[in-house]
């Protein structure tokens, strides 16, 4: 009798478990929402509309830079005793989100929700990222997400975006929307001129007053002198480095090629045939660098909040390389390859790769990609084998590399094996980018 009662009692205890437990919110939810890689979709995706609207390289930071630094604005608030909130470090953000940390929020859905509000805001058209943020709150209902749960996490996304984006607001972007633009004058001989096939005119001539974010001003790390343009002297230096271009790529080889073509990132390429003109469009010099972040932290088996610092943190790097970059660019306003050579030398050559149109010196890929090589560097090491896949989606193979600086040190060869940058060029950018980044890496205090 008594081990009838027992087993009964047994019995009831569990079926009131099981009813307990089937009546509780599932938290399969967490499983999609708490995945690095669904951060990463949403740099990539944040890639898509960047691309798609054609932003120079230039504004394309600011696009990527603002919308991580909101993600991991998030990030800091949740992890207070990891990570360190940004506020207090980066020129003018001296205000913290004015939020008590709801509970209920998912801290990952939140950061997710933060990038996306901020990249919207400052790309164009605003709205761009709705169907992809309602996707994922569909999916994630869907599977078990609660209403109060969502709603915590998009008032935590808010107010932090609401503060990084009032903080954007006066970096001097809007200022140089309607600066007065580059002139050209093709009486001096060694200034910059529009390149074909569009001859499009100089883009971001005032970039170097935007804000920075780290680096004291855009000449605190100053490259060295230009060499000065001569190109009748057969003798001198800068002659040597036009025929040093021309006999480099003229004997090409495939894999030289194919890095060349890898590290392109040209947003926008005109093709020209006959009377019929279309554009081919590729992640920009800043997206790869995004996409190169992501696939770092995923070779790592990286956490979520990881991720976001990852990406947050190459991408303040390579802000202020460009920065400084466009400050020694316009400063200097020096004539591309290919109107020196086509006007001086062989009027019938052309560089591999589509000249951007902007001045030569320095080179803007090599800055940033040693800047962002060095803040990946400092978080995964020295010597971190990888597989770059970002230009595969473009039909170019992928590159494998043994470090980030060893990627960065390629890209400045195949900015020269392009065609469209002096050797000594492309090593000056890589030497500021390495400083540049260096210092971000010394000052920033995000990991704790």
């Amino acid at each position: 009798m008594f081990n009838c009662l027992r087993k009964s009692a047994l019995f009831l205890s569990g079926c009131l478990c099981l009813s307990y437990f089937s009546c509780s919110p599932s938290l399969e939810y967490k499983k999609y929402i708490d995945n690095p890689n669904l951060y990463a979709q949403t740099v990539h995706e944040l890639n898509k509309v960047v691309m798609g609207n054609n932003f120079s390289p230039v504004v394309s930071s600011r696009n990527y830079t603002y919308a991580a630094i909101a993600s991991y604005e998030v990030i800091a608030l949740a992890y207070p005793d990891k990570y360190q909130s940004l506020v207090g470090q980066l020129h003018g953000l001296n205000q913290k989100p004015n939020i008590k940390l709801n509970p209920l929020a998912d801290v990952d859905l939140a950061s997710i929700l933060a990038y996306i509000k901020v990249g919207e805001a400052v790309t164009f058209p605003e709205g761009s990222l709705k169907d992809y943020r309602d996707g994922i709150l569909k999916k994630a209902s869907d599977m078990g997400l609660p209403q109060k749960v969502a709603e915590a996490s998009q008032e935590l996304a808010d107010s932090v975006g609401i503060t990084i984006l009032r903080w954007t607001k006066k970096d001097n972007y809007l200022q140089t929307r309607s600066a007065e633009k580059f002139m050209v004058n093709e009486n001096i001989p060694g200034r910059w001129v529009p390149t074909p096939p569009a001859y499009t005119q100089a883009v971001e001539p005032h970039w170097n007053t935007i804000r920075t974010l780290v680096i004291d001003s855009p000449n605190q790390f100053k490259a060295k002198p230009s060499i000065p343009f001569n190109i009748k002297d057969t003798n001198g230096a800068y002659y040597k480095e036009v025929k040093m271009l021309i006999d480099t790529t003229k004997n090409l080889t495939e894999d030289e090629k194919h890095m060349a073509n890898f590290w392109d990132d040209n947003p926008g390429k005109l093709n020209v045939s006959g009377h019929v003109m279309f554009i081919n469009k590729k992640f920009s010099p800043t997206g790869h660098w995004m996409s190169v972040a992501c696939i770092a932290s995923k070779t790592a088996n990286a956490d979520f909040p990881t991720t976001v610092y990852a990406v947050t943190k190459t991408a303040i790097a390579y802000f202020d390389a460009f920065i400084q970059c466009w400050d020694t660019k316009y400063g200097y306003a020096t004539i591309r390859p290919e109107s020196v050579i086509n006007k001086y030398i062989d009027l019938e050559w052309r560089p591999l790769l589509q000249t951007p149109p902007f001045p030569e010196y320095t080179c803007g890929h090599s800055t940033i990609s040693a800047a962002a090589s060095e803040a990946l560097t400092s978080i995964f090491g020295n010597h971190f084998s990888y597989t770059d896949s970002t230009e595969l989606e473009f039909g170019i193979a992928n590159r494998k590399f043994t470090s980030f600086r060893q990627a960065a040190m390629e890209n400045a060869k195949a900015r020269f094996y392009g065609g469209i940058h002096f050797h000594y060029s492309c090593l000056e950018g890589n030497r500021c980018g390495t400083l540049i980044g260096d210092l971000i890496v010394k000052r920033l205090k995000m990991k704790k």
